[in-house]
């Protein structure tokens, strides 16, 4: 395939991320693509339409209107919409004061905001934990953002009774957009009487395509829950700003358009793209600009003479890793986010908690087994990794320039390789960074990896473990084991590095005693600390996925319409010999909310459902028994060791050998040679140092120091004792 040539364009591009998605930091597509258009000498600026949607809302003049507008609905409120209307005036009174508090802007109203006499109070509150227990007696900015957050939660279920059904803070409408295979029901809706929200939402929008003057909007809908405004959006530029063309990508597309026939959808966008969006668009550009033909168009849904047509006859090849850019969060106000703290889980709120600079090691899935995923689409089954250098160079980039240094890297799963040469890069740098990411639990994360990772800034990690049971993990082709993930996480945990893990239940064939027995394993995993926080999600068989290409192997059986003329990706299903996992959901998520907070993991497991349930049939010490075996690593000669002890002299005169820990200097007596070799051999073993050791290169440096009995050396308690101190073999 042809590599994309740029001509020079006269399209002004505006990204747009529609409301709602997060609250603390940005989703990255929109910087992903800006980043790539700037490379591209292509004009573009971009907005996050929610945030700025939010920010017009929960402020003195956006509550004065909703509260206005809310008093119609007031007849058949409940009590605590009626709380809330009735403390109307202190909630316009503090609005301003407290997003700017979440925007940290002044942390010293931290104090007045837990003397609890300052924000009105409704139901969220009712529910809070004792914050003594969550946040300790120093925590008091945690806890005032905590109450803070209920807060605004409050005011959401307000809007919810009252003003909009559909409002939510991280999704808009988001029933509309699931398993939609028919666009009846959303026309329906996008063609109703504008209510306050989406007023609110397009007059935000207007005022910025008069200050920006597109020629083109891409509107990004990575969920479901971004959907429904994304059509608004569209359907508001078409009938105000006709001449302004409007392109739809991103994650929903991607996965649940792939089949779309319904004309209807093109009365609200011009175009759809799928997969990786940078080749498209720039094909697209050539395309409005008169080059390229309609046919030839690449992975583009669009409308020719009323019927929708799939053109992708482009010749030009998708952007590689190393051409894609850095993502640019230019025109995003990264400092007006809001860090919210929706749960006191240490581990769950880092998703709300603090912004995130959003970065990828690898595109696609380097894995790509899982029999529930969508593997055979290219975002996942399309590999490539990037280089280290290449992504610690992102890193120093966006540190420039949005003056964060916390990272997310949004990998599929990222490869524990690739996560070791970024480690020793951001060392090697001596650069001050915040890191987590999504990754496999697979035995490549043994201790000195993740005493690694650790180092060079990894807080915390997110895997999926699915439905903790050997069997259905084996089905899922998810290559680990029950005992394997317990053994990870343990690393992970001594490392000083939070788990999160994903987890799955209603998989088909699995029966009440299986998913009994899953959550059996994670009391275990909770209750001895290896796992720090943890989501339940109801199985959902999708059609790319291998159980939805061939449901017959996994002994299920698709039911209703298969393909609709919009979405098409959640396929209805029975399992006929599996259990009936409705009865589950609830007691799953009750267990897993009081396992998170550290209680509950003395109460028998049927208490936490209303239905009979079967008793576990695995030994309450499963998960000690294979913490307390001894990990073999089966060490080679080709293994990397690394020195992160801290700097290492030799005193000739006492025979001591000093090492500077952080917290301490530890002393070691040894002989002159060795406490000479070993001051030499541990400060070149440093990231920072440009020399590179393997247990073989090891060997030929102590011998060419004359030094003998290599084989001794290494079986010495000393060794030991340095591997405690930073000595890692990785």
């Amino acid at each position: 395939m042809k590599s994309f040539q740029h001509e020079n364009v006269s399209q002004k591009i505006l990204l747009v991320c529609p409301p709602f998605t997060q609250l603390n930091t940005p989703y990255p597509a929109t910087a992903y693509l800006k980043g790539f258009l700037n490379a591209q000498s292509v004009e573009s600026a971009q907005m996050d339409l929610g945030m700025e949607t939010i920010l017009r809302l929960f402020s003195k003049a956006g509550l004065s209107e909703l509260f206005a507008v809310a008093k119609d609905g007031l007849k058949e409120a409940s009590d605590n919409s009626l709380r809330i209307y009735a403390l109307r005036e202190r909630y316009i009174g503090t609005i301003d004061a407290v997003i700017g508090f979440l925007q940290d802007k002044d942390p010293t109203l931290s104090h007045f905001i837990c003397e609890r006499n300052f924000l009105p109070e409704a139901s969220k509150f009712e529910q809070m934990e004792d914050l003594e227990w969550a946040f300790g007696t120093m925590g008091i900015r945690d806890k005032a953002r905590h109450l803070a957050t209920l807060y605004l939660e409050d005011i959401s279920d307000f809007i919810v009774e009252l003003v909009d059904p559909h409002f939510g803070f991280s999704r808009y409408a988001e029933r509309l957009g699931m398993s939609a295979r028919s666009f009846d029901e959303l026309n329906e809706e996008l063609n109703s009487e504008l209510n306050f929200i989406t007023k609110l939402m397009l007059s935000v929008l207007q005022e910025r395509i008069n200050a920006e003057k597109p020629t083109l909007v891409c509107l990004s809908v990575p969920f479901p829950g971004n959907l429904f405004a994304a059509f608004k959006c569209g359907q508001w530029l078409k009938q105000n700003h006709p001449k302004i063309t409007v392109a739809m990508g991103g994650g929903f597309p991607n996965t649940e358009l792939r089949s779309l026939s319904d004309p209807r959808v093109f009365e609200f966008v011009d175009f759809i793209t799928l997969d990786d969006g940078e080749a498209p668009l720039m094909v697209l550009l050539s395309h409005l600009e008169g080059k390229t033909e309609t046919a030839d168009l690449k992975r583009t849904f669009t409308l020719i003479d009323g019927v929708v047509k799939y053109c992708n006859g482009s010749s030009f090849a998708d952007i590689k890793q190393d051409k894609a850019g850095t993502p640019d969060y230019t025109g995003l106000s990264l400092k007006k986010y809001l860090s919210v703290i929706q749960l006191t889980n240490p581990m769950h709120r880092l998703w709300s908690d603090g912004r995130w600079n959003k970065l990828t090691m690898a595109h696609g899935c380097y894995w790509g087994k899982c029999t529930f995923c969508d593997i055979s689409l290219d975002y996942i089954k399309n590999y490539e990794g990037s280089s280290a250098t290449l992504t610690v160079d992102r890193m120093e980039q966006l540190i420039t320039q949005t003056g964060e240094r916390g990272f997310h890297f949004v990998d599929e799963a990222a490869p524990p390789a690739l996560m070791k040469a970024i480690a020793l890069e951001i060392l090697k740098r001596k650069l001050v960074v915040t890191w987590w990411a999504n990754i496999r639990f697979e035995k490549s994360f043994h201790y000195d990896l993740c005493r690694l990772l650790a180092a060079s800034g990894c807080i915390a990690v997110s895997g999926g473990l699915e439905v903790a049971s050997d069997r259905l993990l084996k089905l899922i082709a998810k290559g680990v084991s029950v005992e394997q993930v317990a053994k990870v996480n343990d690393n992970f945990n001594r490392a000083g590095i939070m788990v999160h893990a994903y987890l799955m239940y209603g998989f088909p064939t699995q029966t009440a005693q299986e998913t009994i027995d899953s959550l059996e394993v994670v009391r275990q995993l909770f209750e001895t600390n290896v796992l720090q926080s943890a989501f339940w999600h109801r199985f959902a068989m999708t059609a790319h996925s291998p159980v939805g290409l061939n449901p017959e192997k996994f002994k299920v059986k698709i039911v209703g319409e298969c393909v609709g003329s919009f979405a098409n990706n959640d396929l209805q299903h029975e399992d006929p010999t599996g259990a009936d996992h409705d009865l589950f959901g609830e007691g799953l998520r009750k267990s897993l909310f009081n396992y998170m907070h550290g209680t509950g993991f003395d109460l028998p497991l049927q208490e936490w459902f209303e239905t009979k349930v079967p008793k576990t049939s695995l030994p309450p010490d499963l998960i000690e028994g294979y913490l307390a075996e001894i990990e073999d690593r089966g060490i080679k000669s080709n293994h990397t060791l690394v020195w992160i002890g801290g700097p290492v002299w030799f005193n000739e005169n006492d025979l001591v050998l000093n090492i500077e820990a952080s917290k301490e200097t530890v002393h070691f007596e040894c002989e002159e040679l060795e406490g000479k070799w070993l001051e030499a051999v541990l400060n070149a073993m440093s990231p920072s140092s440009n020399e590179s050791f393997t247990l073989q290169t090891l060997k030929a440096h102590f011998e060419a120091f004359g030094m003998v009995d290599f084989e001794g050396f290494w079986q010495d308690g000393l060794l030991d004792e340095l591997q405690e101190l930073g000595l890692l073999i990785v």
